[in-house]
């Protein structure tokens, strides 16, 4: 039952309420009587198609009984591209430094490209596609919002499915490799493959049921995000010199500025997306500043930066963690990565950037320099002062 609704099933129990003169339900319901009629004349277009059958996918899955929407509301969450940065890298980096390296660099440049694809392939998102294209008015359709579904940025490709996919990959080859030597059971050593794919699968889901995407946006953004790990793995700098992952975060921050400044110089309105995520959001509250484009540039920016910080300040050579330290490591680095990035940021955009930079750009200083060394010197051996 809606909770803005006196009885299920009735859309004229429901109470609009007025938003910029529009009468509209408080619970994101997108009902027939709630919606303006903006049809459009033109012939149906391929888009069109695709983007109708993946509405109707959404409604189908949103008919699903009431557990599985926590169920794909955490996915959702769990694959959220910042879990890359905060929660994947600090663990992989303490199963093995090159992987952990590998993980972060794939997803930072797989997040950037990202961005860039969004902006060129202008793609729509369900939950206020249903509204801008007329189909509302027209066909009968019933579908909520949560607070996971106000996206900001253009939808095509996934971001979600893409950059996880993405990162993911070289963590799938090393437990692949590290199964394949344990056992000789093709089960076991696909086991790392089979979780790859049905979280990917889980993810596109999740994402087509909380309206944030159409399901060829979540199919391309798999396979865009495969391949991407693939080429990249085998060309991850994991000995590069300080130098070089600064002068990655600068191309990264002023090739984006550069791309945006000449997309509005030739007259297109590359900040679309975010006036239409704002127009058709159900509360406001939802609309996140962490989704916006320049937010995943700043990210990026700051994670190179953070990897330059860690390449000087490296571990003398000869010093490795042994296993336990290895798992006691893993613990100390994901809760201080978590506490990091719990703080508190400034409401003003411009501050909220830079402190984003600086928030990421610590990370990966903490995992790969600070507390590698702070549990090294508490496990070395103290010296008697009366020992001869």
């Amino acid at each position: 039952m809606c909770p803005c609704c006196v009885s299920p099933g009735r859309p004229s129990a429901c109470r609009p309420h007025a938003r910029g003169g529009a009468a509209r339900p408080r619970c994101g319901c997108l009902r027939r009587r709630h919606l303006p009629s903006r049809g459009r004349a033109e012939k149906p277009s391929t888009m069109d198609a695709l983007h109708t059958a993946g509405i109707r996918f959404a409604e189908v899955l949103q008919s699903g009984p009431p557990w599985l929407e926590k169920f794909w509301i955490s996915v959702t969450s769990l694959a959220d591209p910042k879990c890359v940065f905060t929660v994947c890298f600090p663990l992989a980096y303490f199963l093995d430094r090159k992987v952990g390296v590998s993980v972060l660099w794939i997803g930072l440049v797989s997040e950037w490209l990202n961005v860039v694809l969004k902006w060129f392939l202008f793609g729509e998102r369900p939950f206020w596609w249903v509204h801008e294209s007329g189909f509302a008015s027209k066909e009968p359709v019933t579908l909520r919002q949560f607070p996971v579904s106000c996206e900001t940025g253009p939808g095509s490709p996934s971001g979600h499915c893409m950059i996880m996919g993405a990162a993911l990959w070289p963590l799938v080859t090393a437990l692949t490799a590290l199964a394949a030597g344990r056992s000789r059971r093709l089960a076991v050593r696909l086991s790392p493959c089979g979780a790859y794919a049905l979280f990917l699968l889980a993810v596109g889901l999740s994402r087509v049921f909380v309206l944030a995407h159409f399901p060829h946006q979540v199919v391309g953004g798999i396979l865009a995000g495969v391949v991407l790990g693939w080429g990249l793995q085998a060309r991850t700098p994991t000995d590069h010199a300080p130098g070089f992952f600064v002068a990655t975060a600068l191309a990264l921050l002023l090739g984006s500025l550069a791309l945006h400044s000449l997309v509005i110089a030739t007259g297109i309105d590359i900040d679309w997306s975010i006036r239409l995520a704002t127009k058709w959001c159900s509360d406001r509250a939802w609309l996140r500043l962490d989704t916006r484009p320049f937010a995943s540039i700043c990210r990026d920016t700051g994670s190179a930066l953070g990897l330059g910080l860690a390449a000087g300040f490296p571990l003398p050579r000869g010093q490795r963690l042994d296993p336990r330290q290895r798992v006691a490591g893993a613990v100390l680095a994901l809760g201080a990565v978590q506490g990091l990035h719990r703080l508190l940021q400034p409401a003003d955009a411009a501050l909220w950037y830079g402190t984003s930079v600086l928030k990421y750009a610590a990370g990966p200083w903490l995992v790969a320099s600070l507390l590698p060394r702070l549990i090294l010197s508490l496990a070395r051996p103290r010296v008697s002062p009366h020992a001869e």
